[in-house]
């Protein structure tokens, strides 16, 4: 099947038509803005967030305060909609997928250069897959081999190679059918950086997208500049995008009140009334595709026994949780995937609040008098999780309940990240925002066999997950994945890995001058098409 580049053209022509016709320039001194000469929806956009990022090679990286920053450099192959997870070109402008979906043939945008004047071209494409392919390093690659079954060599590896047929057309094939390739693709860990920089991109990252690198203070700011050179027409409209670090979430809305940052995430909802009332601001709702969930290492004692498992699961209060810390913005989750992607299992009956059904459990497993152990905290705001260290001393007070004696313990974001993968969280919060949509993010990218040491932060193993988890990705009809997903759910409710807390709305708070931006259910995207009126 082909796929045409002329909705995207077609969609940057109105937008551009629309912002002609509107009146009004970004002036000196205003929010955000830098002198544009009258240009409109010029300026510098300010945004803040919670956490520095880790790294700005987005195949390294695992969190959104880093691809955040990644999104406006870099691009992928194929794109996901504005507002969805439907695909669209990108820096691949048509593909045709053979009768068996074992090959995937793109054919390239034409006249691309990278920040660093080097051609785009297919053999910039294959030297990136290869690059993670070959690497053999989940530890550092960890998306990689969570969403294409391991690397190369490996006997579940989907791709079996990616070749440059002539400059401007690749092709991949694949040594079995898997339904999310495309939404894989297209997923911003994914995206093409220059192949003569790739040792220091994580560092002074080069890709192809709307804005180029300039400067990272750590822990402070990191700034982009305008790439003049786009190859997208009158895109885009900012001058930059300057990304500021304010780790307290009420001292980002500050600095949105005083004019000093034009956005900001990870929002206090118990601000939103704040910002609705004041019509200098405007208050953004990120579509939920996420979850927020304690985890437990199943490779430690007593973690390593279901009833322990299951027995926590009986003590934490999510009603309490949400009424406390997410004012009605969130929902409880029962399941390790949000509702609101296909494939949900809406008949499983969650663990109910019981602490007299945990003490029989604990019973059974052998610890009726409790234990001590460590419960590790989020340390930076996340749209799953407004308040992790709040959260976490709520469960706390729920486990002393038992005899449960929980000592609450954190790292920065980058060594939480990093020991967790290690496997040194014995049980920890965490969570995750959908990359592309599909259950397969959710259920085989955290909690199959093929992601330990990735981003499956439990280490849980079961054969009979795996199987059906293999067999949803290499199934094309939409209805029997879904009932593979439904049977996976059902086997991982039972065993409890997790306990999954809560699906949120995530709350952004931003200038009203803002036009453009539509957060993306993701929680990453470019800031191509944002003005500053």
């Amino acid at each position: 099947m082909k796929k045409s580049l002329w909705l995207l053209l077609s969609s940057v022509l109105v937008l551009s038509l629309f912002l002609a016709g509107c009146t009004g320039s970004s002036e000196k001194g205003s929010s955000g803005g830098s002198d544009s000469g009258g240009k409109k929806g010029g300026g510098v956009l300010i945004y803040g967030k919670g956490g520095d990022a880790v790294s700005l090679d987005p195949a390294t990286v695992t969190d959104g305060e880093s691809l955040i920053v990644t999104e406006q450099i870099y691009e992928t192959l194929v794109n996901y909609a504005k507002d969805s997870t439907e695909i669209e070109p990108g820096l691949a402008k048509e593909w045709e997928i053979s009768k068996d979906n074992l090959k995937y043939t793109f054919t390239l945008q034409e006249g691309i250069k990278f920040h660093d004047g080097t051609d785009f071209n297919a053999d910039a494409v294959v030297k990136n897959f290869q690059r993670w392919a070959q690497s053999k390093d989940p530890k550092k690659f960890a998306y990689y081999p969570s969403m294409f079954g391991g690397f190369e060599g490996d006997e579940s590896h989907v791709i079996k190679e990616v070749k440059a047929l002539d400059e401007k057309t690749v092709e991949f094939t694949l040594n079995r059918p898997q339904a999310p390739f495309l939404k894989n693709l297209a997923m911003g860990p994914f995206a093409i950086a220059s192949p003569e920089k790739f040792d220091t991109i994580g560092k002074e990252p080069v890709g192809t997208g709307p804005f180029k690198f300039d400067a990272w203070k750590k822990g402070d700011t990191i700034t982009v500049v305008k790439n003049d050179e786009y190859w997208v027409k009158d895109l885009p409209k900012l001058e930059g995008v300057t990304f500021k670090v304010i780790k307290d979430n009420s001292a980002r809305l500050n600095a949105v009140i005083k004019g000093e940052i034009d956005l900001m995430d990870g929002m206090n909802p118990s601000d939103k009334g704040k910002v609705e009332g004041d019509d200098k601001l405007q208050l953004f709702e990120r579509p939920s595709m996420n979850l927020g969930y304690l985890g437990f290492n199943v490779e430690k004692e007593p973690f390593n026994k279901k009833e322990v498992r299951q027995a926590i699961s009986h003590l934490i209060n999510k009603e309490d949780i949400i009424a406390n810390f997410f004012e009605g913005t969130a929902e409880p989750a029962k399941n390790p995937m949000p509702p609101s992607i296909s494939g949900y299992n809406d008949s499983i009956e969650d663990y109910e609040y019981s602490v007299e059904k945990a003490k029989e459990l604990l019973k059974k497993a052998g610890y009726e008098k409790g234990f001590k152990m460590d419960l590790w905290a989020l340390p930076v705001a996340r749209p799953y999780m407004p308040d992790g260290q709040k959260v976490a001393e709520a469960m706390q007070a729920s486990f002393k309940e038992v005899g449960i004696d929980a000592k609450i313990v954190t790292y920065d974001w980058g060594a939480y990240q990093e020991k967790l993968r290690a496997g040194e969280g014995p049980v920890y919060m965490m969570g995750w925002t959908g990359d592309n949509g599909d259950a397969d993010n959710f259920l085989y990218t955290l909690l199959d066999k093929d992601s330990i040491d990735s981003n499956n932060y439990s280490r849980y193993a079961n054969e009979k997950v795996h199987k059906l988890l293999v067999e949803a990705q290499s199934t094309a009809d939409e209805t029997k994945r879904n009932e593979l997903y439904n049977k996976a759910q059902e086997i991982i409710h039972e065993d409890a890995p997790w306990v999954p807390l809560v699906h949120s709305t995530p709350l952004l708070a931003g200038s009203s001058k803002i036009k453009g931006f539509v957060p993306h259910s993701t929680g990453s995207q470019s800031f191509q098409d944002t003005t500053l009126d």
